[in-house]
């Protein structure tokens, strides 16, 4: 399930894995799949991940195409000896994914500022109507 407001993040009960959801956007095949490379004693490709999830090699692909953007797993080049080359993943150790504190610092100042802007914007315009003369609805 996926919340729709920082309210309703702090209701729920969160699990270790909800940090990748929460501050990535990742969804739970996408948590699985890193659970998958996390998990690996070396570096999976594409349909070794398509293979242990059982699904499409497409599907698989875009999980970790989304994991690479979040940042929480890397692609390494695997060279063959007579020429061309096939890509691995694995994830990033637990401390490099667990940036989030900086992000979560980051977005905390952030709408700080967007709090004050309102507060600023919304007390000026209540004082300026407190001032306006009430008219009558009759």
């Amino acid at each position: 399930m996926v919340a729709t407001s920082v309210r309703e993040d702090l209701e729920r009960d969160l699990g270790c894995l909800d940090l990748l959801g929460c501050i990535h956007g990742l969804n739970e095949r996408d948590q699985v799949v890193f659970q998958l490379l996390q998990q690996a004693e070396e570096g999976l490709t594409v349909d070794d991940v398509a293979d242990r999830m059982d699904c499409e090699r497409s599907t698989a692909y875009r999980s970790i195409s989304r994991l690479l953007e979040a940042g929480v797993v890397v692609q390494e080049q695997v060279n063959y000896e007579h020429g061309g080359y096939y890509y691995v993943y694995r994830s990033r150790t637990s401390e490099e994914v667990a940036h989030a504190q900086r992000l979560l610092n980051d977005w905390y100042a952030a709408i700080g500022q967007l709090i004050q802007e309102f507060e600023d914007r919304y007390s000026r315009d209540l004082e300026d109507r407190e001032k306006e003369p009430i008219e009558s609805c009759l």
